[in-house]
């Protein structure tokens, strides 16, 4: 098992500036299941990944190419991490390019889009011979080793809080993280369950890759992951990683992650800046409509308990903007979760739960 001493590079293919790089960012911001060495992507040569993101400097330097990054980094990186998604997880050539020479430099490849690097037989036979390794974090499990639901996820006692989102990319991970950092400061415990392979590579202890799991067994999985996190964990809450939308008509998904959980709340993230679903431009179906995203939830027998905001093409005044428009509108607390509003939903959290008043009181304690 790898851990964050484990030096990586990072394939940004010319997207760093793009939410198809959200990997990329996910390990920039942190946590990551590895030191990042440096981000390759052409065309922010020479600035600090932390900086180009959120104007937060995190020593991640941008090179051009994998050759240029290890004539420089020192001590040598042993692991490259694919940092995009890709429709339909194909690798498009400038990619290939950077894949390629990762491999002829004999680094570990991670690699968490759906093709597998694993059955590219140029990309495996190069990593053999020069000594590497390949990681396909999406590789299917056996369904001898899948899950099936039982329901024994409904007995237990610990909180579960999905967060999900109203389209795909729409920064629910991104949100899970900073609830978990937000909730620990007032002394809770909460434990991310990941549901996609970045989550995996942020170092999450419990969790599955949704997308690659057979359907009949996505409940099962999602249940023996829970269980695990109860079990091995502890923890005063779960949040659970949303997966797609649900009703992104390219993978409508979310319904199991209430249901399937018996969750009692949601945080809801939304892309107020986003007219339609990702990924379906020639479809242009329009964004569903806040209010009826919240209303469905509660049909599937959830509440939401607040909304969160991808800032995706909104200046930072039109965000908070929108911000207050929401709140005024759908009456829930609505937040810039990296404007520091992940503090304003984990005291929400908590007041729905009962839990505020109690944790405090112990953490004073412990401290």
């Amino acid at each position: 098992m790898e851990n964050s001493q484990t030096s990586a590079l990072v394939l940004a293919n010319g997207l760093l500036r793009d939410p198809h790089a959200k990997t990329t960012h996910a390990l920039v911001r942190g946590p990551s299941r590895y030191s990042l060495a440096g981000v390759i992507d052409a065309s922010c040569v020479g600035e600090d990944a932390g900086e180009l993101l959120d104007g937060r400097r995190r020593d991640v330097p941008v090179f051009a190419s994998v050759e240029a990054a290890l004539e420089t980094v020192d001590p040598s990186p042993s692991h490259c991490v694919i940092g995009v998604a890709t429709s339909g997880g194909v690798l498009p050539p400038e990619l290939r390019r950077d894949v390629l020479a990762a491999a002829r430099a004999g680094l570990t490849l991670v690699n968490g889009l759906h093709r597998l690097l694993a059955a590219d037989s140029e990309i495996a036979e190069l990593v053999a011979a020069a000594g590497g390794r390949i990681i396909d974090v999406r590789a299917p499990k056996p369904t001898h080793e899948l899950r099936f639901w039982t329901g024994e996820a409904l007995e237990i006692d610990t909180p579960v809080v999905p967060v999900l989102g109203t389209d795909c990319a729409a920064g629910k991970r991104t949100t899970t993280w900073l609830l978990r950092a937000a909730l620990a400061d007032r002394g809770v415990r909460a434990e991310p369950i990941y549901t996609g392979q970045t989550g995996w590579l942020q170092g999450g202890k419990h969790g599955f890759i949704l997308d690659s799991t057979i359907n009949d067994f996505v409940c099962g999985e999602l249940e023996g992951a829970i269980l695990e996190c109860h079990r091995e964990s502890r923890p005063d809450l779960m949040l659970i990683e949303g997966q797609a939308s649900l009703r992104n008509p390219s993978g409508p998904c979310g319904s199991e992650l209430v249901v399937s959980t018996n969750a009692r709340g949601v945080v809801l993230q939304h892309v107020p800046g986003r007219a339609s679903y990702i990924d379906s431009p020639q479809v242009g179906r329009p964004l569903a409509p806040l209010a009826e995203e919240i209303e469905l939830i509660r049909l599937l027998g959830a509440e939401v308990w607040a909304v969160t905001l991808h800032e995706e093409g909104l200046t930072p005044e039109e965000a908070a903007d929108r911000r207050d428009e929401l709140e005024d509108t759908l009456g829930l607390p609505v937040a810039l979760p990296l404007r520091g509003g992940a503090e304003r939903v984990a005291e929400r959290i908590l007041e729905k739960l009962g839990m505020r008043g109690a944790r405090r009181a112990r953490a004073r304690v412990t401290s």
